[in-house]
């Protein structure tokens, strides 16, 4: 960046020698008419930009700078003259404000006048804030409830594991799964909780599918004792019942203690539990029950019939919490890490290779589930002595007790990502610690065992 002031830029010699002037020489190259008027009575301003100039790689050399460099330098000029002006008295010996009329008018830099009160400036108490992912969501504000999405209606077991999850949190009921998972995509809940086991039902292989459909990720696991019990209409006795709905896991939890009741029934599979006690209540069925929670006895004026009816008292479900971000794994207390992993070789040693790495590393681990391959869920395998052989291809689910956050578990993953196709963290989050503690229908609703 180069500024060089010229208070006379006409070149008295050279007029005199005969040479043409910068005025004239810009007449014979552009014609009749200059390019540029220069006066010669008054001070101007020659910036010229050049990058081979010292200086002018750094920052501020851009074409913005050297015309605000120029703007700055123009301004400064006008008001050494307006001061060099305002020194001298006025014509007719007018006052100041007669020498203000007089005198030129200041020039504009960057759109603003350079006089000292011209530039309205916002104050810097007053700056607005910076527009944050947050301003942008529906997600609550410092102090607010949580907002929580499950799978049915209130009453069911997963608004119980939602509470007991998140306590005094705003429970958002969901008519199926994939709507749970897109109402936390979607900024309308928080959270999600959902079934992914059940001690006497096993995996619930449409959220397995579903957490590798979607990109969120697991925070949390909570297990919750599932207490079933045989609702009716009040003043409906067991022996005029002809039919029992509910959720198939529910029904299948609880067949051989229907049996011993007596009941000679039909069972009819419903959406879920909670839904099931509230479609007896909704319609008046007085020859139907359902098979729900104490809680939903409660929500729906419904009578309890029989009071733990599952048939083995040990039955629990596994939920975890889903969040739109991962959290920070810690080595402060017990974690658990779930991934999902693939391959596209054959070969039987791709299971015994996984397991290696964990048991090399004094890894233990807590679940294996395998799925079929959506994508590809057939493999061929030609060989010139037996033939075409199909094979399925599978997609593994681990659940393993370490934290991304220990080394191990990383120098794990890193060996297991040589000989996989695709590998992916699902989650690193605490482990549920919590005694289990098995609700009865007398348990307060505030409480976790209560079904809240």
């Amino acid at each position: 960046m180069a500024a060089i002031l010229s208070p006379n830029p006409t070149n008295h010699s050279a007029a005199a020698a005969g040479v043409p002037s910068v005025r004239q020489a810009h007449q014979l190259t552009l014609g009749s008419r200059p390019a540029f008027r220069v006066r010669t009575r008054t001070p101007s301003v020659c910036c010229s930009f050049r990058l081979d100039l010292p200086g002018n790689s750094a920052v501020g050399s851009t074409r913005a700078d050297w015309l605000s460099t120029c703007a700055i330098l123009s301004g400064k000029v006008a008001v050494s003259k307006l001061q060099e002006g305002s020194d001298s008295p006025a014509p007719g010996g007018g006052d100041d404000e007669e020498a203000e009329k007089l005198a030129p008018a200041v020039p504009a830099i960057n759109g603003y006048r350079s006089g000292p009160a011209t530039l309205d400036l916002v104050p810097f108490g007053n700056l607005p804030k910076p527009l944050t992912i947050s301003d942008l969501s529906p997600a609550p504000m410092h102090g607010s409830q949580l907002r929580v999405a499950y799978q049915g209606v209130p009453g069911a077991y997963s608004e119980a594991a939602a509470g007991r999850a998140y306590p005094n949190c705003e429970a958002i009921p969901c008519d199926q799964f994939e709507v749970a998972f897109q109402a936390v995509e979607l900024w309308i809940a928080d959270r999600a909780v959902l079934p992914v086991e059940n001690s006497l039902g096993g995996s619930i292989h449409r959220n397995y599918d579903l957490l590798l459909r979607h990109r969120l990720h697991i925070v949390g696991e909570v297990q919750m004792p599932v207490h079933h019990c045989l609702l009716a209409l009040p003043g409906v006795r067991k022996e005029y019942l002809t039919r029992v709905i509910s959720h198939p896991q529910a029904l299948s939890q609880c067949e051989h203690t229907l049996t011993s009741l007596g009941l000679n029934v039909a069972r009819e599979a419903f959406d879920d539990t909670a839904a099931a006690a509230e479609y007896v209540s909704a319609n008046g069925l007085r020859d139907t029950a359902a098979i729900a929670s104490a809680r939903a006895a409660e929500l729906y004026g419904l009578q309890i019939l029989a009071d733990g009816i599952q048939d083995d008292s040990g039955n629990v479900t596994r939920f975890v919490m889903l969040a739109r971000e991962p959290i920070i794994p810690r080595t402060d207390r017990p974690f658990k890490t779930s991934i999902v992993f693939a391959h596209d070789r054959e070969g039987t040693s791709l299971l015994f290779k996984v397991l290696s790495a964990f048991a090399f590393r004094d890894i233990s681990l807590t679940k294996i589930e395998s799925r079929p391959h959506r994508n590809r869920p057939i493999r061929l395998v030609d060989d010139a002595n037996v033939g075409t052989a199909k094979h399925f291809e599978y997609l593994f689910y681990i659940d393993f007790q370490a934290s991304m956050a220990e080394t191990r578990a990383q120098n794990a993953l890193a060996e297991i990502q040589e000989f996989t196709s695709f590998l992916r963290v699902l989650g690193s989050y605490p482990m549920d610690m919590t005694p289990l503690a098995a609700p009865s229908s007398a348990s307060s609703p505030s409480t976790p065992g209560g079904l809240d």
